[in-house]
């Protein structure tokens, strides 16, 4: 406790000699939001839920932000007494992770204590908050970044790598340089060229007893960024020293370099976009402590799947490989006109989305006299093997396939509609770590139909019906939701899941849930209850597993 009231006491301290050394009419401003997320746990053992000890578990976040001139500061005090079920058991208790000092003096800015940051699309660096995810991996230390006749980028940084109420071993330093070539060089070319070049370490003292292990491992990014007109090229290549996990285990440690490579194409124009991805990513997880789970990955590899926010859509999330993935996707927006046979008085919004994502060419890994031990699909170095995967093989064990189409049309001033297809092919061996032969491939087929009607001023209901069919895992399942809307302060929801074609009959259970909140200016309230089903959770291709509850739950959000 006296640690906390020391970091607070020291910031105040700047709060007051800034205020004093830039004083103006104005003292500066003060912003932030709070967070409150609460739950209880009771025992329903027809979906394995169990109840918790404390009956009432509880998540809360206060942000409080300071602004004088070009100087800021800010702390965050988190709360997890004790933390909800779908979040690690680490996160226990009270404290004060993420406190920052920053400065800008002309071009130049200077942080000091937590920030956040990525270097490219963040294939070796990337520090992020995602309070649903459980994720909160900021650095600690400090960053510089000098910005050069709005031509040159230049960003330094070091620091450890925040892990619960703690930090990680290793110890992170980078840097980056962005150039914009026509700025730099006073072009007048239509077409605009973007360079970047960044470089990432990590210093971590080798422990181990038996093998002997980098002290230093090294991750550089090259990118290039082409506009012209309607076009845009973004594409990134990224290369990771080699970085075993440190374990006593021969077979276990993998001394090759890891590497991935991305690239997007994208066309716009009035009504219509094209976006066409490619990634292919080998080996190229990394931490900043050996042999620990994923709350201690400092980089990021963007997902190439579309990120439906429809339940059932999102029943069977794709979670990114790092290990090794080759995947593709390409979306179309389109827009028929108004005064169209197909586009009516208010047009119509088109959108196809189809991604592939599969594995790497395979390879074994055998013993130091040669007997197979395992198959994998990534590159494997050390004493007795040496395997790299072809760029690209046909062959690749499928993990995720998804080709959906989306319609969006309003039907008249006060009727809108939302009509979506799609058929999924879901690896859930590979995707949720089970044993190989295990559950095999899902394939299912979703439909989802969305009508938001305007009743009168400030009253809306929504009305949504989807329908996933399946064969294997959960079979198949339906889902109803009704919501009324009183604007700008009532909602009230209905909503029902059921996993009706379950092959357990016991198992085709609905999951009801009823949901109401209140808005008030910046201030938000909502109260639930119902069951929630056990499964894999996802944003971006970073997912976790959520366990079942039945129970009552309250959030408060706020900001000032």
């Amino acid at each position: 406790m006296k640690r906390y009231v020391y970091i607070i006491g020291v910031f105040f301290s700047f709060f007051c000699y800034y205020t004093q050394l830039f004083s103006q009419n104005s003292p500066g401003l003060i912003s932030g939001d709070f967070d409150l997320n609460m739950q209880t746990y009771s025992e329903d053992k027809s979906i394995g839920a169990e109840a918790v000890d404390e009956i009432l578990l509880n998540n809360a976040y206060l942000n409080i932000n300071y602004i004088k001139g070009n100087f800021s500061a800010g702390i965050r005090y988190e709360s997890y007494l004790n933390a909800l079920l779908e979040f690690d058991n680490s996160y226990n208790g009270n404290g004060i992770p993420y406190k920052y000092l920053n400065y800008k003096i002309q071009a130049l800015e200077i942080t000091a204590g937590n920030f956040y940051d990525q270097i490219g699309q963040g294939l070796i660096f990337r520090t992020y908050e995602n309070k649903r995810l459980g994720v909160d991996n900021a650095l600690d230390g400090f960053r510089i970044k000098y910005n050069i006749n709005n031509s040159i980028h230049l960003k330094s940084f070091i620091g450890k790598s925040r892990t619960y109420f703690t930090y990680a071993e290793g110890i992170i330093r980078g840097g980056d340089i962005e150039i914009n070539v026509n700025n730099l060089l006073s072009l007048k070319s239509k077409t605009k060229f973007i360079l970047g070049q960044g470089l990432v370490s990590k210093f971590e003292e080798d422990n181990n007893p038996i093998f002997n292990l980098p002290k230093n491992v090294a991750a550089y990014s090259s990118r290039l960024n082409i506009i012209h007109g309607n076009f845009q090229y973004f594409g990134e290549f990224a290369t990771k020293l080699n970085d075993p996990i440190g374990s006593l285990t021969l077979t276990e440690n993998n001394y090759a370099k890891g590497n991935a490579i991305v690239n997007n194409f994208t066309y716009s124009q009035k009504g219509l976009g094209i976006v066409f991805g490619m990634h292919r990513i080998d080996n190229l997880e990394f931490r900043s402590q050996r042999a620990k789970e994923r709350q201690y990955i400092i980089n990021y590899i963007p997902t190439l799947t579309k990120q439906h926010t429809y339940s059932l859509l999102a029943l069977y999330p794709c979670a990114t490989q790092s290990d090794g993935e080759f995947g593709v996707q390409l979306d179309i927006f389109y827009k028929i006109k108004k005064g169209t046979f197909l586009g009516g008085k208010y047009g119509t919004k088109i959108n196809f989305n189809f991604s592939n994502i599969q594995g790497l060419e395979p390879g074994n890994i055998n013993d130091s006299l040669g007997n197979y031990i395992e198959q994998i699909n990534y590159s494997f170095k050390n004493d007795y093997n040496d395997f790299s995967p072809k760029f690209y093989y046909s062959d690749g064990t499928l993990y995720f396939r998804d080709f959906n189409l989306e319609i969006y049309k309003k039907l008249s001033s006060k009727l809108k509609m939302n009509l979506i297809i799609s058929k999924q092919s879901y690896n859930k061996d590979v995707l949720e770590g089970k044993t190989p032969g295990t559950y095999g491939i899902i394939e299912s087929n979703i439909g989802v139909a969305d009508f938001e009607y305007k009743i009168k001023k400030g009253h809306t209901i929504k009305v949504e019906a989807q329908s996933l069919l399946a064969k294997k895992g959960d079979g198949s399942w339906s889902m109803g939701l009704i919501e009324y809307t009183i604007s700008p302060n009532w909602f009230f929801a209905v909503q029902d899941m059921y996993n009706w074609g379950n092959p357990d009959t016991e198992k085709q259970i609905h999951y009801f849930n009823v949901d109401c909140g209140y808005t008030k200016g910046a201030n938000r309230f909502a109260i639930g209850y119902g069951k929630k089903r056990a499964g894999i959770f996802c944003v971006g291709g970073i997912c976790k597993e959520v366990p079942s509850s039945n129970g009552f739950n309250l959030s408060i959000t706020s900001s000032f």
